[in-house]
């Protein structure tokens, strides 16, 4: 017998040489009916897997977490493969992995898939659902596996059996005729998914790079229920009405053109001034805490990045090298280093600790141009980056005010839920040595520091491996967007790395040098992404303080233009950002202009409003307010908008 711990920590005693399956059984035969993989000691398996020895055991379902849900995709995957296969056997198979949300599958095809493709595909795989086809693993060695594909005519996965280690066994999965290469996990036969939905297709390079042959990739979902196809879909249609590219040029914000570039937007007036406010709002903050602001250059030697190990763990990101008569420069992927150099341009006391450089800076990063998303992923980006220099006693302190100010910003001044963000502690991954700099005691201090900090705190948080950066471990706010990403905006890094790479050093209380420690941290992470985010959380409704036309003035008819100018200068006096649209239009035409426009408040004048010197204001939210005076109005807004910068 073996002893097994369930997620409730209960221990269940079993025959060894049980499948899970078979143990989901015993527990309950509803559990065996929605099981679609399992944990065991951490390592998700197949329901097919063989019990041995004593472990951990967590059986997943659709409905419990990812895990669950990705071995019900990725057999829908499968079932996708086999439908597109039994249409058009000359098809050649790639990959066809399942996603955070859905899966994908790769294929080489001579033609783009169509809508009616789709349909026909949606269809067969309907059939095969309702074959309840059983699912079957088995395995063999490299070369016979190698062999079974090259008979299959599928070089692609050829092509990823040669890359694995000799003497491997390679799993495959069949279900009826259809054999796939795969590691699983799956379910047990076709007829336990219930509900399909292919949401679209597009190009995809195989294996990501641009070089390769271009394959087409089929997105897809599925649920064990119709009805949450349906929301999902609602969910989708949601996300579109969000995507901040799309209202990016709706409302004039941004644009971009291939003459500039991949990953390289511009930014419209309407865009320019959004940022400007954002950039002026986080820096005044900044002064209030004891910030420095800098300028520093967009270019360096790669000498600078040879020192601080940007070179050798960072390269690969940063543009190509410009040779310049006798110089090596290259744009800058971060500004760290810069900010580093400022600090040892002269000497400072343990009394003028810590000392906190900003920066507005522009970076550069080469971004996959399959990978670069209107504002949220660019090639260059404005970083709201900041460096602490600290001694190890206020290590705790001030990393508790990075927080406190992370939270005032969003939660406070912007209003988001406290619930859309993660806490993650960053830590390196200790197997890859390549990646990280190779200083265990600094890492283990450093990652001990941080976690001891966030408990201290008592902020939540999860830990993830390998997602430090290369100079130490970060606290990472995870943001999951409107559309469904899950992006970091801001961070906060502890590094004991470049300090001691740059040769820092500050004078102690002893009279001797002592090395300061650098946290690195960004508020709203990079103003683009930022903006990007706030764009789709608020569908681009955005706050009143931040709208770059926050009223427009609305005339009647010409003869009211005047009057609407007269208000318009009155309102500028106070700060407002005002527009009068003096356009040969019908008033219902102008409200509806604007109302598309997203600007926050609409005031309408005619011949009643001349004579009684009122305004009818609209707003954004309410609709129709009435008739007001203009004192009374800018009361309002003074009122809703004490807190903010204006």
């Amino acid at each position: 017998m073996i002893k097994l711990q369930l997620k409730d920590g209960s221990i269940k005693e079993v025959e060894a040489g049980k499948s899970v399956y078979e143990v989901a059984k015993e527990i309950s035969e509803g559990l065996a009916r929605v099981a679609t993989c399992a944990s065991v000691d951490g390592k998700v398996v197949d329901l097919r897997y063989i019990l041995e020895d004593d472990c951990e055991l967590v059986i997943h379902t659709f409905e419990s977490d990812l895990d669950g849900k990705k071995a019900y995709w990725h057999t829908t995957s499968h079932i996708m493969a086999q439908a597109i296969k039994r249409i058009n056997p000359n098809i050649k198979l790639a990959i066809g992995p399942s996603i955070d949300e859905g899966f994908y599958y790769d294929f080489d095809v001579e033609k783009h898939f169509s809508d009616e493709d789709k349909i026909k595909i949606e269809d067969e795989m309907r059939k095969i659902i309702k074959e309840d086809l059983a699912i079957e693993r088995y395995t063999l060695p490299r070369d016979e596996a190698i062999k079974l594909m090259k008979e299959k005519d599928e070089p692609y996965k050829v092509q990823l059996i040669e890359d694995l280690p000799e003497g491997e066994e390679i799993s495959f999965y069949r279900q009826g005729e259809f054999v796939d290469l795969c590691a699983g996990p799956h379910l047990m036969s076709t007829g336990k998914v219930k509900a399909v939905k292919i949401l679209s297709s597009s190009g995809a390079y195989w294996r990501g790079n641009e070089k390769n042959k271009m394959l087409q990739r089929i997105y897809a979902i599925s649920f064990p229920k119709k009805s949450q196809v349906d929301e999902y879909l609602e969910i989708l249609e949601d996300r579109q009405a969000r995507d901040h590219r799309k209202i990016g040029k709706d409302l004039k914000l941004f644009m971009t053109h291939p003459l500039i570039g991949s990953g390289l937007p511009m930014y419209l007036p309407n865009g320019a001034t959004i940022r400007r406010i954002l950039e002026r709002y986080i820096q005044d903050k900044e002064l209030e805490l004891g910030y420095s602001h800098v300028y520093t250059p967009s270019l360096a030697t790669t000498n600078l990045y040879k020192i601080s190990g940007h070179w050798d763990h960072y390269k690969d990101d940063m543009f190509p090298i410009m040779q310049m008569e006798n110089e090596e420069l290259v744009l800058r992927p971060m500004n760290c280093p810069h900010h580093m150099l400022i600090y040892k341009s002269e000497m400072h006391s343990y009394r003028d600790l810590p000392i906190k450089i900003g920066e507005l800076a522009h970076d550069f990063r080469y971004e996959n141009s399959g990978s670069v998303c209107g504002l949220e992923r660019v090639r260059q980006m404005c970083q709201n980056d900041a460096h602490l220099f600290v001694r190890p006693d206020q290590i705790k302190e001030e990393v508790g005010k990075v927080i406190n100010l992370i939270f005032e910003v969003y939660i406070k001044d912007f209003g988001f839920s406290r619930d859309k963000f993660k806490f993650r502690l960053s830590l390196r991954d200790k197997k890859n040595e390549e990646k990280y700099i190779d200083n265990d005691e600094m890492w283990e201090t450093a990652e001990s520091q941080l976690r001891e900090i966030l408990k201290e705190l008592n902020i939540d948080f999860y830990e993830a491996e390998g997602e430090a950066a290369f100079y130490g471990p970060k606290i990472d706010i995870q943001i999951q967007t409107a559309l469904g990403h899950d992006v970091t905006i801001p961070t906060c890094q502890l590094d004991f790395a470049l300090p001691e790479r740059f040769e820092l050093s500050y004078i102690g209380e002893d009279g001797a040098e002592h090395r300061p420690v650098v946290i690195h941290r960004a508020i709203l992470g990079s103003s683009d992404r930022f903006i990007s985010f706030l764009i789709e959380e608020t569908k681009g409704n955005l706050p009143f303080w931040v709208c770059p036309k926050q009223v427009k003035i609305l005339p009647i008819a010409d003869r009211h233009i005047d009057y609407a100018n007269d208000i318009r200068e009155r309102l500028q006096k106070q700060k407002l950002r005002v527009e009068v649209d003096s356009r040969q239009e019908k008033i219902g035409y102008k409200i509806r202009e604007a109302q598309l426009s997203k600007v926050p408040y609409m005031l309408v004048v005619g011949d009643k409003e001349v004579e009684s010197r009122t305004v009818g204001v609209r707003s954004r939210k309410d609709g129709d307010i009435g008739a007001m005076s203009l004192e009374t109005f800018i009361e309002k807004i003074n009122e809703e908008c004490k807190n903010f910068y204006l």
